[in-house]
C-alpha cells in the first residue's frame, strides 16, 4: 500500500503541477490584460481569488509530491500531506476535467498511506 501511495502521490503531484502552470499563466495574463485591449475584457473571465489560485498552483503540487515521497517511510505524515493537497486543489480549482485526476490520485494515495497501519518496517507511524 505504501508503494501505491507513493506512486499515486507523485503522479497526482506532477499532473497538479501542469494544471498549476497553466493556472498561474492564466492569472498572469489577466494581470496584464490592459495590454490586450478589449478582447480580454470581453472574452476572459476575471477570477475573484487570484492570490488563492496562485498559492494553490504552487503549494498543492508541492504537498502532493512531498507526501508521496514520504509515504514509504512516514506513511501517516505523507498521507496527511496528500489529503491536504487534494483538498487544496479541490478548494482552489474545483472539480473539472483537468483536476479530477490530481484530486483523485492524491486523495486515494493519502487514504492508502494512512490505511497502511501495519508498517513495513518495525517503526510505527509515530
Amino acid at each position: 500500500m505504501r508503494n501505491a501511495a507513493l506512486t499515486l502521490g507523485l503522479i497526482g503531484g506532477v499532473i497538479a503541477m501542469i494544471v498549476g502552470f497553466f493556472n498561474f499563466g492564466y492569472t498572469e495574463l489577466l494581470a496584464r490584460q490592459d495590454e490586450l485591449g478589449d478582447f480580454a475584457n470581453e472574452v476572459l473571465r476575471q477570477p475573484d481569488n487570484t492570490g488563492l489560485l496562485r498559492m494553490a498552483s504552487f503549494v498543492g503540487p508541492l504537498l502532493a509530491i512531498a507526501g508521496g515521497a514520504m509515504a514509504r517511510i512516514r506513511a501517516l505524515w505523507g498521507g496527511v500531506l496528500m489529503l491536504l493537497a487534494g483538498g487544496l486543489i479541490y478548494y482552489a480549482f474545483g472539480f473539472g476535467v483537468f483536476t479530477m485526476f490530481p484530486i483523485g490520485f492524491t486523495l486515494v494515495g493519502g487514504i492508502l498511506a494512512i490505511a497502511a497501519g501495519r508498517p513495513d518496517e518495525p517503526k510505527a507511524h509515530f
